[in-house]
C-alpha cells in the first residue's frame, strides 16, 4: 500500500486558490506588524524627545532638560521598586533608554538589524514588564511580554521583511560578514 500525500494546495481542506494568497496575504501582515510595533518605539521616543503631550507634556521633554525615565521609574511600587527607582532621572539611564527607542523603532520600521532590534527590545520590554509588577488584570501576562515574543519570532522567523530595505541590508559586506547584524 502506497503512502499517502497530500499536496500542500490541499491541506485541511482548503482548495488552492484560498492558500495561493495565504503566504502573501500573511508576508503582507507580518510586515504591518513589524512597522506598527517599530511605530510604538519610535513614537515613544519622539514623545519623550520633544514632549509632544501624548505621554510626555512639552514642560517634560528631554530636549527642554526633562528626564525619560523619571516620571516612569520613580513611581515603580512593586517588587523591583528599589531596583528601578535608583535608575531614575539617571544621565546613563536617559540615554540607553532614548537610544534603544530610537535605534529598535528605526530598525523594526526598515527591516534591518532585525536580531539586534529583537533581542534589544525583548530585555527592553522584559525590564518594562518587571517594573510593572504585580500585573494589576493578570497574574503573569501583558503586552510588555507579548510584544517581546512577536518580535523574537519576527527575528527568528524573517518573517515580516516585506516591505523593508532588509535585501539592501543583507547585501552590505559587514552585514554578510556578521550574520548577528541581519
Amino acid at each position: 500500500m502506497a503512502a499517502h500525500t497530500t499536496h500542500p494546495a490541499t491541506v485541511s481542506g482548503r482548495d488552492q486558490s484560498t492558500t495561493a494568497t495565504a503566504p502573501r496575504f500573511g508576508t503582507a501582515i507580518w510586515a504591518v506588524a513589524r512597522i506598527a510595533l517599530g511605530f510604538i518605539f519610535l513614537w515613544a521616543f519622539l514623545d519623550k524627545l520633544f514632549g509632544l503631550g501624548k505621554a510626555t507634556p512639552s514642560e517634560r521633554a528631554w530636549l527642554n532638560g526633562g528626564s525619560p525615565t523619571t516620571g516612569y521609574l520613580s513611581n515603580v511600587e512593586g517588587p523591583f521598586g528599589g531596583f528601578f527607582g535608583g535608575m531614575a532621572g539617571q544621565a546613563w539611564a536617559d540615554w540607553l533608554f532614548m537610544a534603544g527607542l530610537a535605534g529598535i523603532g528605526v530598525a523594526l520600521i526598515l527591516g534591518i538589524g532585525m536580531w539586534i532590534a529583537a533581542v534589544s527590545g525583548s530585555l527592553l520590554l522584559g525590564l518594562m514588564w518587571l517594573a510593572a509588577l504585580p500585573i494589576a488584570n493578570n497574574p503573569f501576562l501583558d503586552d510588555h511580554l507579548v510584544y517581546g515574543l512577536v518580535l523574537l519570532g519576527l527575528a527568528a522567523t524573517g518573517a515580516g521583511l516585506r516591505y523593508s530595505i532588509a535585501g539592501w541590508w543583507t547585501s552590505l559586506p559587514i552585514v554578510r560578514r556578521n550574520a548577528w547584524l541581519r
